[in-house]
């Protein structure tokens, strides 16, 4: 089968805390081998079992303002008081390279890379399928606080909010199922004749030109 080269897109995954999107995430880099989670900074304390580096690059709020500074974000938001940030480079290097970069973030970092990159990003927002499930699941987790737990459930209203702004909308009440919807995007999305960067050539080729 004739390969033909294409430019790596950008995938977002979003959702209020609980639905879902880490389990998927963790099962779409599992599964394909042709996209990368892109590494988030973040100003945040180290979860237990979490590593520098792989979850989270964890960083000081001077060396973050330093970034800031020097645009080396491809965009960058607070989060329950603690700010992260997409690192620029990283990202550039893959797509270039042909592989799909993933981005576990929220709808103001989405709104940024939109900004920036619209052509190259795909947004699919994960939903719960009730609010009564979402709080379980949160409740479930056992990282967080019971007054966490709460303003999360608080925030979740405002965050469901801004389904409307991405490309497609996944109701999580079946993981299983949830993961071939995603795996289906990210296929179709692949095969867009604007990311096919080689399809000239190899139609010239076709056409005998």
């Amino acid at each position: 089968m004739s390969k033909i080269s294409r430019r790596g897109l950008m995938f977002v995954l979003s959702s209020p805390s609980g639905a879902g999107k880490t389990t998927l995430a963790r099962a779409l880099l599992d599964s394909d081998a042709n996209i990368v989670m892109s590494v988030s900074c973040t100003t945040r304390t180290k979860r237990p079992g979490e590593k520098d580096g792989k979850d989270y690059h964890f960083i000081s709020d001077a060396r973050f303002d330093e970034m800031v500074r020097n645009n080396e974000f491809l965009e960058h938001a607070v989060v329950f008081g603690h700010r992260y940030g997409t690192p620029k480079r990283e990202v550039e290097e893959a797509l270039g390279a042909g592989r799909d970069v993933l981005f576990d973030i929220d709808w103001q970092g989405t709104q940024q890379l939109a900004q920036r990159a619209k052509d190259d990003l795909v947004r699919v927002f994960v939903l719960p399928p009730s609010r009564e499930e979402l709080e379980r699941r949160l409740r479930e987790r056992a990282q967080d606080t019971h007054d966490v737990v709460a303003k999360r459930m608080a925030k979740a209203s405002d965050e469901i909010s801004h389904w409307a702004e991405y490309d497609y909308v996944i109701v999580n009440d079946d993981v299983a199922r949830a993961q071939t919807e995603i795996g289906a995007i990210l296929a179709a999305e692949r095969l867009k004749r604007r990311r096919q960067t080689g399809l000239i050539e190899f139609v010239k080729k076709l056409a005998g030109h």
